[in-house]
């Protein structure tokens, strides 16, 4: 978790004003719904592009999420964390979306021999600097993280990169906090295995 992770309290605090902007929402005024946007829009963002890669999709399914926000407001029950539900209706749709990309495979943008063609004197003739192999590692993390199966991948992303704890990724995926520990055990030994010329320098 991170060192600047807001506390208990402050957690409560923020959920609460989630809500309340909820009630208002669901009596239909647009300036809360665009607060809980502005709020939360950085979250939705970053999960869905973790998901699929960064693309002109991205914003499309971010947009859709609030779109079911701000039709779902007047059913909101505030049973869990307000991000937590916001983060399952995000799971829903990029779920959608990956089993659509997997019914209609996608043609690369360029062909592996195109690729292979491309010189690569630059990487040869400059010694990389510690900035350069940090970007590398951080793009093989990414490149591992998106070949992993969709609920581990999720699992991964709520853990890594939204600090979630394992009670709130077991309500996102509506799995028991065993079946998530156990999704992360398994994604973790997959990610040691194709990261492995990294971890071993």
């Amino acid at each position: 978790m991170s060192r600047n992770e807001p506390g208990p309290a402050e957690n409560s605090d923020e959920n609460a004003r989630d809500v309340q902007l909820m009630q208002l929402v669901s009596a239909g005024e647009t300036a809360a719904f665009e607060k809980l946007v502005e709020r939360h829009q950085r979250l939705v963002v970053g999960t869905v592009a973790r998901m699929l890669g960064s693309n002109s999709e991205v914003e499309d399914i971010a947009q859709q999420v609030f779109v079911r926000v701000w039709k779902s407001a007047k059913r909101y029950v505030p049973r869990a964390k307000f991000t937590t539900w916001l983060l399952k209706i995000t799971r829903n749709l990029v779920f959608n979306e990956l089993r659509r990309r997997s019914r209609h495979a996608q043609v690369p943008l360029q062909s592996e021999s195109e690729d292979e063609e491309r010189p690569m004197r630059d990487e040869r003739a400059v010694a990389p600097d510690a900035s350069l192999l940090e970007r590398e590692l951080q793009g093989a993390i990414e490149a591992a993280i998106a070949q992993l199966p969709e609920t581990q991948r999720m699992a991964v992303v709520l853990r890594r990169y939204d600090e979630l704890s394992y009670e709130e990724i077991a309500e996102v995926l509506e799995q028991s906090v065993p079946a998530v520990k156990s999704l992360l055990f398994r994604a973790r030994a997959e990610l040691r295995t194709r990261l492995s010329r990294y971890l071993a320098n």
